[in-house]
């Protein structure tokens, strides 16, 4: 079966999708990105490999992107701590990892190679790392392949299965088996995913499955505890404002208005619009938008910002600052529910916001335990929306239980790094 689904990826399946990147590159600046980016890959580590001490032993990393990555921040920095001599490749697949993330600990960041299995096989053959490491998701069959092939270790941690995955559907089943079953250890988020792989591979495999929780969580906290010198002041202290977070399109169908109806209905109530991706077009939309429902929006491009002014609506023009920016307010509404799924709800949770975001949450173990928790609500229209304001709003009571409940599950889950990381080196 193997040998089957190996040609159906390499023959049919990864050319077609290889050539339709290339099409879509034509109209999309950001696949476009990618996709130059993925060429220059090879002679990118051959000159970072030309300076390395070919002795110190090599860490690849894998993230899709930038919000993938922050999973990996606080592993990677453990690992550092007790391998300093170590050394860090780190691939994206997205150009948000690329353009956004900066840590001194990574030693060589790289696209994802082009992921062809010939391609795969010589790349690693040169970089000869110890261990391949996975961020929750995006795992590639021939990267996979390859590395089981030249006796290369893979792990995937913080990894998560959604109830109704495809993962799990009878033929789509057969497939991802061959790419699992070929890890040497995957470190799950809950104990309902670790059935769900258990589930999904071979009954005679003898891979190491371990339940280790999300390393994320960890990474929130320490960004919490290094730039927020008043976080135990009370939230009702703050402003009465509105966090949205990245916005897309699809978000803006059905929170705007509730957002406006907000504003009408308490002058005390201001909001600080935040596009995901904040290109003069959706800003220029944006601002026009408020003016025509009676407000004059002030662009940020800082969040010290916020404090200079005595403003209604705030729209920011920049990325990079939007954890800060949840201290600023009290109630959040986290974008891509309506689109590929939730982008990162810790950030108000820990920032002490109760939590707003779209019906598609399902990837995201975080938001599942923020609404069971009482402090995280799925919206899938206008209307539920703007029934969760009004009452977070008006409800004092409700406000402080809701705000704890987010919180607390950071709380609850920290640790899992250092979880992780003796993970890493033990198997």
């Amino acid at each position: 079966m193997k040998i089957f689904w190996f040609l159906f990826y390499n023959v049919i399946l990864y050319p077609m999708l290889f050539v339709l990147g290339i099409i879509l590159a034509l109209f999309n600046k950001k696949i476009r990105t990618g996709i130059f980016g993925r060429f220059k890959t090879a002679s990118v580590l051959n000159e970072f490999l030309k300076k390395v001490d070919s002795s110190k032993p090599i860490y690849w990393f894998h993230a899709a992107s930038h919000g993938e990555y922050e999973q990996v921040r606080p592993v990677l920095k453990g690992l550092k701590e007790i391998e300093p001599e170590s050394i860090a490749v780190v691939s994206f697949f997205s150009p948000s990892g690329m353009v956004n993330v900066t840590d001194d600990r990574i030693d060589c960041a790289i696209y994802l190679p082009f992921d062809f299995y010939r391609t795969m096989k010589i790349i690693l053959a040169k970089v000869k790392p110890i261990k391949v490491i996975f961020a929750a998701y995006d795992t590639w069959p021939n990267f996979i392949w390859a590395a089981k092939k030249l006796n290369i270790n893979t792990t995937i941690f913080a990894a998560t299965f959604e109830y109704h995955t495809k993962k799990m559907y009878p033929i789509i089943r057969t497939f991802y088996k061959t790419v699992y079953d070929d890890f040497s250890a995957i470190y799950t988020i809950s104990k309902s995913d670790y059935s769900r792989v258990k589930h999904l591979l071979s009954p005679d495999n003898n891979l190491k499955i371990r339940v280790l929780g999300n390393p994320r969580y960890d990474q929130v906290k320490s960004k919490a505890d290094r730039f927020t010198t008043n976080r135990t002041i009370s939230v009702l202290i703050r402003e009465k404002r509105i966090i949205a977070g990245s916005i897309w399109p699809e978000d803006e169908r059905n929170i705007f208005n509730p957002i406006v109806q907000m504003l009408n209905k308490d002058s005390e109530t201001s909001v600080i619009w935040v596009p995901h991706e904040p290109t003069e077009r959706f800003i220029k939309s944006s601002v026009k938008q408020f003016q025509n429902a009676g407000f004059d929006p002030i662009l940020l491009s800082s969040e010290d910002d916020v404090r200079l002014n005595n403003g209604r609506v705030y729209i920011v023009t920049i990325v990079g600052i939007l954890s800060k920016l949840y201290w600023q307010g009290q109630i959040a509404y986290v974008g891509g529910g309506f689109t590929s799924g939730v982008h990162n709800v810790m950030e108000p949770a820990i920032a002490r916001l109760p939590v707003l975001f779209g019906p598609r949450y399902s990837r995201s173990h975080e938001a599942g335990e923020l609404i069971r928790s009482g402090g995280g609500y799925s919206v899938s229209n206008a209307s539920e929306a703007y029934e969760i304001l009004d009452k977070l709003l008006d409800d004092k009571n409700y406000f402080i239980n809701a705000s704890y409940a987010a919180t607390q599950v950071i709380h609850d889950n920290i640790g899992s790094s250092t979880r992780v990381v003796r993970g890493i080196i033990r198997d």
